[in-house]
Parts: structure tokens; C-alpha cells; sequence
């Protein structure tokens, strides 16, 4: 379901509580004008999937609409994700590689969550400027390349196999090799 938060007569964020609470877990992004922050905390805690604000680029919304096709049905906040051996647990909010703990800072668990949640996808730079900092713009600084640089000292090193991987001119993703 693509909703728009502001609808003639009616409340989008009224409309998908009670899709919601219908049971409907049918995947929700809000397109909206609402852009704030606070906007966007509202909409994602009412259960929406994503979250887009005009203006948007029409391939940046294809991409998320397929994107939520893609989603594991039941992708609940205390689900497990997974990706070869690497476990995050979303509710308790712990990591592990190969049963072996793995100790990560705020920002570095939700640009992992936020990664794995996009298993095997190209995230350019942008969704990871938007999605884990709350940028809306480009600031111009090597952050998202500096956090990919910890999260993989944290995550790959003394590993047989790198998980997350760098598509050149693209992006980042992370899956498992075969």
C-alpha cells in the first residue's frame, strides 16, 4: 500500500492504525509532503514499512516499492535477521557471527539492521544518509563510508568470508556467498 499522510477528509496515519490493528500486514510506505523527523517517527511507529516525502525521484519509489515485495513476511521488530552466519536479534538487540557475540555501538547496529533488512539489494548512500542518520541531503562527509569501515572491522575480520560488500558507483550490500 502506497498512503499519502494527508488525505481529503481523512488522516493516513488514522487509516493505517486501523489497517493495523485489522491485522492487515499488508507492506505500508507513507508518500507524503510531511517531512519532519517527527513526521516520519509517527508514520514508522504506526507500521509503516518506509517512509518517502515529495518531491521524490519516480525510480527511488519503484525501488522501495520493490524492495517491500522483496521483504520477508513477519520482518517484526523482535525478528531475527539473518545473513550467512550473522544473526541480529531486533528486540533484545544483540549480534552474533558464528555464535561468537558481537559488541556495536547505536549507530553502527541500526545502519547493520538497516543493511540487513536489505539482504542481498544495493543501499546507495543516500538511503543510508536518510534511513540511519535522518539526513535528507548530502552532507558532504565520509560518515556512512567511515561506519561501513567499523562495521566491517566488526563483522568480517577473522572471517572466512566478507559479508558486506561494496558495489562500486552503487553502493553497499550485504549477503552471503554461496
Amino acid at each position: 500500500m502506497i498512503i499519502d499522510r494527508r488525505l481529503p477528509g481523512l488522516d493516513g496515519l488514522s487509516i493505517l492504525k486501523t489497517v493495523r490493528s485489522a491485522g492487515v500486514e499488508t507492506p505500508v510506505l507513507f508518500l507524503t509532503t510531511r517531512s519532519t523527523i517527527s513526521d516520519r517517527v509517527d508514520g514508522l511507529n504506526a507500521g509503516a514499512n518506509d517512509y518517502l516525502f515529495k518531491p521524490f525521484s519516480f525510480a527511488e519509489l519503484a525501488a522501495r516499492v520493490a524492495a517491500l515485495g522483496r521483504r520477508p513476511r513477519g520482518a517484526t521488530l523482535g525478528a531475527t535477521l539473518r545473513v550467512g552466519d550473522l544473526e541480529l536479534e531486533r528486540g533484545s538487540r544483540a549480534v552474533k557471527r558464528a555464535g561468537k557475540p558481537i559488541e556495536l555501538q547505536p549507530r553502527e547496529f541500526r545502519l547493520l539492521e538497516y543493511l540487513m533488512l536489505h539482504a542481498a539489494e544495493v543501499v546507495t548512500r543516500a538511503m543510508l544518509l536518510q534511513h540511519v542518520w535522518d539526513f535528507n541531503f548530502d552532507p558532504r562527509t565520509n560518515v556512512v563510508e567511515m561506519h561501513i569501515s567499523r562495521l566491517r572491522g566488526k563483522i568480517d575480520k577473522g572471517f572466512d568470508a566478507d559479508l558486506i560488500h561494496t558495489v562500486r558507483g552503487a553502493g553497499y550490500s550485504i549477503r552471503a556467498r554461496p
